[in-house]
């Protein structure tokens, strides 16, 4: 007959669950999806090919009524029934070499998803025996007994035969022992989750735990019991035979939080940056399942939350953390203050003496103050206040963590940096503070600083100027008018923006120049224009900022004591009289000099000739030159350079004296020393109490919940905030609040 088709029970297709494959040999897979149909060729035109060392092959489709028999013990050395040729499957099976055709025809798949006898896979069995190998994880139950009535076959329907075991790491087994039952029950769990099914819990308590399969009428069971006198779980029964086809879905019933977290731990206390998106990606390469990103999130969290403790835990620690800082580090600020009505928390200054004794000895009087949100649980905000060491890198003072942004903080976080100041030093310096000039800071510092030089940030006013005309030129002219030296170079400056935008040059002009421009300013800036703290601490400070208060905090100590070792050690290597920045600029001013004329007036007055920049006068006593570059920077300039050179003067002694080595080596002498893990800190506390009755407070935590969604990357500043956005304009329809892009007006 020209057309055999396999049919199994009332369907005429061969179903064998979804997503299963039929192995026959060795390595040689049969996949049949649901529905699809077996078709066994056209008569003389497709065989079977079995063997490997003889080319046996299986002629179906000839005109004799064929029969195929599925069993265990079929011979079909019987040749005497109607030319009957008959194809035994099963474990012991032997073939007759002359009921197979000589033809080379393979095994393949059509594409309208029939099972048909091509050119392209082959049927492989051994050399001595034919028979077919199912692998052990799918088993096809057929009956020998059914009779086939004009080339078809009836069999039963495959059922699906899942063990329980894949891999020896879930393998379940009677009598296999668990600590406790939280261990059973993860063990069933993962291997419910390897093995593609899930679970339903029967019976869960102190001594029992019995689950099914989730699936409707599928009799896979496990029961899981206590052992008498010991906490120990026992498996008693297990019944491993499925019926059901498994999930069809991506995830997974029993893949819970927990479940992610216990999965992931040890990568996580590995690499804590680990992402979301990585820890997804992993469970689905090795689990095979595919989760939410907030289940990922979550699971990270929790796990985050058992090695670096929670939020809340963070308040609870925060007066023994202060505790710690003062004995660990004698001469360091630690305070803490809370809501009175209800001890949330509100401020937190902390300095390390090191970094107080570093600056008042050593440091440049210059103090810069930046901010930066908090991306933790809570709101709150991380006040920074910044000294320059003589070689120009950041030397961090103190910091100030409070509930939210205000003046009234600022004004608080600045009398902190005043009263330590004043405590650590008899003759406070004039200082020079830059920072944005939000109201609360300028209030803060005429009230605490009276004296102090107070500038604008040229990073915070450049960022104001450029969103407000979005042209670089300008930006560049503003950067070189702010460098100027000298008040005809700014104005000059000043005349190029006018004839670029003379709405640039209004805007600049409402900003008293004295806050922002070198040659206005008052004070001494050393050449540092900008106070972009927390844009100069970028590669560690918000990552910190998204901690616990206490992680956050350490995290911010271990830098300092990293910054403090590395720089007094390399410092030990200098040769140099001056730090390496300073002993370039001052080389660079004696190759400049080489080329001026000196003329003396009197022991300390002097006149130096340049050829392009005209005449300077140089005071050697009074360290100045006209330019102001001496006195601006702290350094000699050429001319006076070329001044002290003429009169055989030391050009290094005439520097100031943050810029020797032996200065630098001062500004980190002192250590910042560890502190040790929390759970020492209660210890050490009663110890130190020595049986005095000392009340403990407790710092609840801010009442404020950060908003939900990502937090901004992006800081906003506080002079941003209320201001008016600029209305767009359309060139297409003439109408205000879109652009063309955007455009829905009909053409």
């Amino acid at each position: 007959m020209a057309n055999h088709d396999l049919v199994l029970g009332q369907n005429p297709d061969l179903v064998l669950g979804q997503n299963h494959d039929l192995v026959i040999g060795q390595g040689h897979g049969l996949g049949l999806g649901q529905r699809h149909g077996l078709g066994l060729g056209h008569a003389h035109d497709h065989d079977l090919g079995l063997g490997q060392a003889h080319d046996h092959e299986l002629g179906l489709g000839h005109p004799h009524d064929s029969r195929l028999v599925l069993g265990q013990q079929h011979h079909p050395h019987d040749h005497g029934r109607d030319h009957s040729n008959e194809l035994a499957l099963g474990q012991n099976n032997d073939t007759d070499e002359d009921a197979l055709d000589a033809q080379n025809h393979e095994l393949g798949i059509s594409d309208n998803h029939e099972l048909t006898l091509a050119e392209t896979h082959g049927l492989g069995v051994d050399q001595n025996m034919v028979h077919l190998s199912i692998d052990q994880a799918q088993e096809l139950g057929l009956e020998s007994a059914h009779d086939i009535s004009q080339g078809h076959m009836l069999v039963p329907q495959v059922l699906q035969n899942r063990r329980l075991i894949v891999n020896p790491d879930h393998q379940l087994t009677i009598s296999q022992e668990f600590s406790d039952v939280k261990s059973c029950r993860r063990a069933i769990r993962d291997a419910a989750i390897a093995c593609r099914f899930e679970i339903q819990t029967v019976k869960s308590d102190k001594t029992r735990f019995t689950a099914k399969c989730a699936a409707e009428g599928c009799p896979w069971r496990i029961h899981a019991a206590k052992l008498p006198g010991v906490p120990t779980f026992t498996i008693r029964t297990i019944h491993e035979m499925h019926t059901c086809s498994g999930i069809n879905h991506l995830g997974h019933q029993q893949a819970s939080v927990q479940w992610v977290a216990n999965s992931v731990e040890e990568r996580l206390r590995e690499n804590p940056h680990c992402k979301p998106k990585e820890i997804l990606e992993e469970i689905h390469r090795m689990h095979g399942i595919t989760l939410s990103y907030k289940q990922a999130w979550r699971g990270k969290e929790r796990i985050m939350a058992a090695v670096r403790g929670s939020f809340e835990e963070g308040y609870r620690l925060l007066p023994q953390y202060c505790d710690q800082v003062k004995r660990t580090n004698p001469g360091s600020i630690a305070t803490i203050y809370g809501n009175p009505e209800d001890n949330c928390f509100r401020r937190l200054f902390i300095s390390f003496y090191a970094s107080i004794y570093g600056f008042v000895n050593a440091c440049r009087p210059l103090i810069g103050l930046d901010r930066t949100l908090l991306k933790s649980k809570y709101l709150g905000t991380l006040l920074l206040a910044t000294g320059f060491d003589g070689d120009g890198a950041l030397f961090p003072l103190a910091f100030g963590v409070v509930d939210e942004e205000s003046d009234d903080n600022w004004i608080w976080f600045l009398s902190e940096l005043h009263t330590l100041l004043e405590a650590n030093t008899e003759n406070m310096p004039r200082l020079t503070i830059l920072s944005d000039r939000q109201k609360g800071i300028i209030d803060g510092v005429d009230f605490n600083f009276p004296t102090a030089f107070h500038g604008f940030c040229m990073r915070h006013l450049s960022e104001l100027f450029r969103k407000e005309f979005n042209n670089d030129a300008l930006v560049k002219l503003l950067w070189e008018a702010a460098h100027a030296l000298t008040v005809i170079e700014f104005e000059a400056k000043i005349l190029e923006i006018e004839e670029t935008s003379q709405e640039a040059a209004f805007w600049i002009r409402r900003i008293p120049p004295r806050l922002w421009a070198t040659a206005y300013f008052e004070g001494t800036r050393y050449g540092h224009l900008t106070a972009n703290v927390v844009e100069s601490l970028n590669n560690w400070i918000l990552e910190a900022s998204g901690l616990p208060i206490i992680q956050m905090m350490e995290c911010i100590r271990r830098q300092l004591m990293t910054w403090f070792n590395e720089r007094r050690e390399a410092s030990l290597q200098w040769t140099s009289i001056l730090v390496p920045s300073a002993e370039r600029r001052v080389s660079d001013a004696i190759e400049c000099a080489r080329g001026y004329q000196v003329g003396r007036a009197n022991e300390a007055e002097f006149e130096v000739v340049s050829p392009h920049e005209g005449t300077n006068i140089v005071d050697i006593r009074n360290r100045c030159c006209l330019c102001r570059g001496w006195q601006l920077y702290g350094l000699p300039c050429a001319h006076g350079v070329a001044a002290l050179l003429s009169c055989r003067q030391n050009v290094h002694r005439y520097t100031e004296s943050c810029f020797t080595v032996a200065t630098y080596r001062k500004t980190y002498s002192q250590t910042i020393h560890p502190i040790p893990d929390k759970s020492l800190w209660k210890e050490m506390s009663d110890a130190n109490q020595e049986g005095d009755n000392k009340i403990e407070i407790v710092i609840n935590p801010p009442k404020s919940l950060r908003p939900p969604g990502r937090p901004r990357k992006k800081r906003v500043r506080a002079e941003d905030r209320g201001r008016v956005k600029r209305v767009v304009h359309c060139s297409r329809c003439n109408q205000t609040g879109h652009f063309r892009t955007t455009c829905a007006a009909p053409i």
